[in-house]
């Protein structure tokens, strides 16, 4: 596995790289080595927080922790990736029964040629897309006890999405179409 290594308000010293590869090089037993991990290491106060993310075929493996030390978020995120790829595992495991997580992740399924249904979609919304501003798509949101709502926004007349982060602020997701 490839690491791209970087820190924002820390330097990211030899030492850091170095745990950061040997700790998260154990999750290439879950997939072949030619993927490319994204490591982002931050100091915000006292907290340490690292975010990594790995592009799998079809799904983002995606992890963050903090905590009082550098190191200690660097287990706890390799731990939390440990647990995702093994609850993966289990599942594609058995969807795919003996083709296992690396030939999924590869996309060589070795089932009978039939669909998988493994996230089988049990409710279909439709709804009109009012146009409005982010704050406005905020409120509906929250008024409706959600955690991301799909609105038109007024302002650049395209399709959005503002969602609600881990750390209590909002997102705003602009698709676009190459």
């Amino acid at each position: 596995m490839r690491f791209e290594i970087r820190g924002k308000n820390i330097e990211v010293t030899d030492a850091l790289k170095d745990y950061t590869t040997k700790r998260l090089s154990k999750l290439e037993k879950y997939f072949d080595d030619s993927r490319d991990a994204q490591v982002a290491m931050s100091v915000e106060g006292d907290r340490h927080k690292v975010e990594v993310t790995i592009p799998l075929n079809g799904i983002i493996l995606r992890g963050e922790e903090a905590s009082e030390d550098m190191y200690s978020s660097i287990d706890l995120v390799e731990e939390k990736l440990e647990k995702q790829l093994d609850k993966y595992k289990t599942k594609l495991n058995k969807s795919h029964r003996a083709s296992g997580l690396k030939k999924a992740m590869l996309g060589n399924s070795a089932g009978s040629g039939a669909p998988v249904d493994q996230f089988k979609i049990v409710r279909t919304k439709r709804f009109a897309l009012k146009p409005m501003d982010e704050e406005e798509a905020i409120m509906q949101m929250n008024l409706l006890g959600h955690n991301f709502f799909v609105f038109f926004n007024s302002k650049t007349d395209e399709v959005n999405v503002v969602y609600k982060r881990k750390d209590c602020n909002y997102g705003l997701i602009e698709p676009w179409f190459d």
